[in-house]
């Protein structure tokens, strides 16, 4: 008995079928979401744009010209007024809340994630990963008046060091829950054969959690400089003294009772921003990537 084998015909598919196949939709120009991306760049590039010239211009020609046109006579006069104005003092205690501030919120933080996710099994470090997880849901503003009367009683008001001990509490939630992620993450076989090597759980921390997890140890550093660089509440009901102000809070130097240097303010904001932009430059492929896996997993 034999049998024959035939060989299966094509199947002819109609130009409908053939426009819906797999591939065709991929192939496809989404205009829509181009048009929709080249809005948002216009949304951000025009004021970066308007800062900038603006900054550029003369008070006495600021409102009889265009707000939108470049500078017909660009002078840094204002920039002169700003370096004038003990701009170099504020910038100087602004780098000392944030260094003073994010430096120790680090190191807590790396511990703390590091004893949360080794002792996962004590009740104590469950009980306070809790803790941390609660401070993120407590935004600053709720918090200012119980931060004032603490500050009052500790009597650091008007002091840098009323700025930096706040500060720190506030990074050290968002810090730990990246760390954490972070450090889990690590093959538990690396700890063991730590520990097979006589390294006590200092020696691990520092020799094989720290140089594993430095993407999100430079992460959370960015993300708490930033923040802290930018922050104006603290300084706005922890402060008082001129002597004591931070950038953010000394661009109302430049807001008068009558009007406002409006060229001299943006002046003195493209300067307080010139720092973040540098160090977003150097650490922004380390920023994005922690941020991403931080929260993904």
């Amino acid at each position: 008995m034999t049998t024959t084998l035939t060989k299966p015909q094509p199947q002819k598919t109609t130009p409908r079928e053939r426009g819906h196949r797999p591939g065709a939709t991929a192939r496809r120009r989404n205009w829509l979401g181009g048009l929709a991306g080249w809005l948002w760049l216009a949304v951000v590039v025009v004021p970066l744009y308007w800062i900038l010239i603006t900054s550029l211009k003369a008070r006495s020609n600021y409102y009889a010209s265009n707000p939108l046109a470049p500078p017909t006579d660009p002078t840094l006069d204002n920039y002169e007024l700003v370096l004038e104005s003990d701009f170099i003092s504020y910038f100087w205690n602004s780098v000392v809340v944030t260094a003073g501030a994010v430096v120790p919120a680090v190191a807590v933080s790396f511990m703390a994630a590091y004893a949360i996710v080794r002792g996962w099994r004590m009740r104590f470090l469950r009980v306070v990963n809790g803790m941390f997880l609660m401070g993120l849901a407590i935004p600053l503003q709720a918090t200012a008046i119980p931060v004032y009367l603490i500050i009052i009683k500790l009597q650091l008001y008007d002091s840098l060091l009323a700025l930096i001990l706040p500060s720190i509490a506030f990074a050290i939630p968002l810090s730990v829950l990246i760390l954490a992620n972070f450090i889990r993450d690590v093959p538990k076989e690396l700890f063991d054969s730590m520990r097979v090597d006589g390294a006590t759980e200092w020696g691990t921390l520092w020799r094989l959690a720290a140089p594993l997890t430095r993407p999100a140890i430079l992460t959370v550093t960015i993300f708490n400089a930033l923040t802290i660089w930018n922050g104006f509440l603290l300084p706005l009901i922890l402060t008082q003294s001129p002597s004591q102000r931070t950038l953010p809070l000394a661009l109302w130097t430049f807001q008068g009772e009558y009007g406002v240097n409006v060229p001299a303010l943006l002046a003195a904001v493209v300067l307080t921003t010139l720092p973040l932009i540098i160090l977003y430059v150097f650490g922004r492929r380390q920023l994005l990537s922690g941020l991403t896996a931080g929260f993904s997993r």
